[in-house]
């Protein structure tokens, strides 16, 4: 008798388990938060990246950011992470990077504490181009990056980065 107790306790602590987690899987496309992350995306890269337009994406950076690079290495601050952004990014006129979103390619994960939203995780892959005068736009390389996110005073703020499986594309 004591073992089907144990099976029962083991089956009950399983079941909580997987209810757990699918209750925190992966959002909608069309959920709010998954909307929030993808507008912060397009004002980190799409005016921040791609149009060097920093102060922003400034509100965004959470000053003790963590920047994983599997082929630059780590950066640890917002302040590291400006300076290559204004060097490597925007500092080149002739050869301007460009990071694009791979349609689909997105996913949002909740972060709860305590039954509170406090974070998300998001996971992607993207594409870097380079524009160059006078030449149409051409990729260089594909890659994969995770995300994380923390709601700071109402503002969404990318803390954490991991940027890997850099590929090169011609």
């Amino acid at each position: 008798m004591g073992n089907i107790a144990y099976y029962q306790q083991a089956f009950t602590i399983v079941l909580f388990s997987l209810l757990y987690t699918f209750g925190h899987a992966q959002l909608d496309s069309s959920s709010e938060l998954y909307q929030t992350i993808k507008e912060v995306d397009s004002i980190l890269f799409v005016e921040g990246f791609n149009q060097c337009k920093l102060k922003e994406m400034e509100p965004y950076i959470a000053v003790d950011l963590e920047f994983y690079h599997d082929k630059s290495g780590l950066s640890t601050s917002k302040e590291a992470f400006f300076e290559a952004i204004k060097q490597n990014i925007c500092g080149n006129g002739v050869k301007k990077p460009i990071r694009k979103l791979v349609a689909g390619s997105m996913e949002v994960f909740p972060l709860y504490q305590n039954d509170v939203l406090y974070g998300a995780i998001q996971h992607g892959v993207h594409e870097f181009y380079i524009k160059e005068a006078d030449k149409d736009i051409y990729i260089t390389g594909i890659a994969k990056f995770s995300h994380v996110f923390t709601l700071q005073n109402g503002v969404w703020q990318l803390k954490r980065v991991l940027s890997y499986d850099h590929q090169a594309k011609e």
